[in-house]
């Protein structure tokens, strides 16, 4: 048990997830902007938590809103640089080739000189949007050069594409299991930790229940259900081991469509964000100290290794990983070094070590894989902040190609 008073510290940002992310004004609460006259119907108040305006409910005459989403290379949020704007469709699409090529201005991304400024957006899959819901879409795209048609220099997708395309036999699953922070406002400071002090140590966060614990589930479960509106194939939730830290995981998957969702997913989660007036960050290191870090543990399988008797090749999986930890470790995410440093669940970032349900180690086998004797492992390297197209077929290219 934790002393009264140091618990008292953790009342402070739930009240401020509370009150600025998920409040919500009753009728007698509200503030008047203007008065309207009596008889008249008074318009309904748009709940916060909903991201709810006063038109969404209008009829869009047959139209459909398709949302085209990409990766800039400035940064706008959450350590991320992820772009969309919308087009109008006279119907809703059934798969990427029907949708068509669009363009953007390059030079405000970081992607192009100002004097040849235009990129294409190529669509590459589509999702459902939660936000407008119907018929409208979220269209994820890739960024090609306007005349090549060859993929632009930050299009990190392709590359990995191809990597996958050599050997589609295999049929790689990724699990991944993304961690991130919630910042209040002021973009500084995460949920739950007071203006002033810390709050109590790590132990009861983890997996918590309760407004002193489970600190910005609204959040994590509004984005829980975008994901599974979407399509985004997410497969739990849970809460992670410091005050505002998140988890959820995507898979499994197989090939690009890891990549794919994963990106979806965190763009998902910052428009929630958006709508509930809260901040996100997915640095590996968001508060120094006797913190945990944020990961994105990649769970990975080959066909091979989930037959019968695979343990084998999961086995020479692992040694093969061994001997490019240095490679591996240089795209697995920036500031990466902040986090692996053997201590709070991680191996040191200088050494690669794996073992059976060892969470100190690099990376890690279930203990159902050892005892079955086929299955899947964890790579426990990967930063927050990693990009999923690239940690996902560095990791087939080095395992299989």
């Amino acid at each position: 048990m934790f002393a009264r008073g140091v618990r008292q510290l953790r009342f402070a940002a739930p009240v401020a997830c509370a009150g600025g992310a998920v409040k919500t004004w009753h009728s007698d609460q509200r503030p008047q902007m203007f008065s309207m006259p009596k008889g008249m119907p008074q318009p309904a108040v748009a709940k916060c938590e909903e991201a709810s305006n006063f038109l969404a409910d209008l009829p869009q005459n047959g139209k459909v809103m398709a949302e085209y989403v990409w990766l800039g290379a400035s940064g706008t949020t959450g350590g991320f640089d992820i772009r969309s704007k919308t087009m109008t469709l006279d119907k809703k699409p059934t798969s990427a080739s029907e949708l068509r090529i669009w363009n953007y201005d390059g030079s405000s991304t970081g992607q192009a000189p100002g004097n040849d400024s235009e990129v294409l957006l190529k669509p590459v899959a589509i999702y459902n949007d939660p936000f407008r819901r119907g018929d409208n879409v979220l269209v994820l795209c890739e960024a090609i050069h306007p005349v090549t048609k060859a993929p632009i220099a930050t299009n990190t997708r392709s590359a990995a594409k191809a990597l996958f395309d050599k050997k589609l036999e295999l049929k790689p699953w990724f699990g991944i299991e993304q961690e991130y922070t919630l910042i209040k406002k002021d973009g500084i400071r995460p949920l739950g930790f007071p203006e002033v002090g810390s709050p109590a140590p790590q132990g009861p966060y983890y997996c918590g229940a309760g407004f002193d614990s489970a600190i910005g589930r609204p959040i994590a479960d509004m984005h829980y259900k975008a994901c599974l509106y979407s399509g985004v194939k997410i497969a739990g939730i849970n809460a992670e081991v410091m005050p505002g830290q998140w988890e959820y995981q995507v898979g499994p998957c197989e090939g690009i469509q890891s990549g794919d969702d994963m990106w979806m997913s965190r763009y998902l989660m910052i428009r929630v964000c958006e709508s509930l007036g809260v901040n996100v960050t997915f640095d590996p290191k968001p508060m120094s100290g006797d913190w945990n870090g944020a990961g994105c543990h990649t769970n990975y399988s080959t066909e091979p290794m989930r037959a019968p008797g695979g343990y084998t090749e999961i086995i020479k999986a692992i040694e093969k990983l061994g001997k490019k930890h240095e490679e591996h470790i240089k795209v697995y995410g920036e500031g990466n070094e902040r986090r692996l440093t053997g201590a709070h669940e991680t191996a040191p970032i200088t050494a690669f070590s794996y073992g059976v349900a060892n969470r100190g180690c690099s990376v890690r086998i279930p203990r159902d894989a050892e005892a079955n004797k086929c299955g899947y492992f964890e790579d426990r390297r990967p930063a927050s902040n990693m990009d999923p197209y690239v940690v996902t077929s560095k990791i087939f290219q080095t395992t299989c190609l």
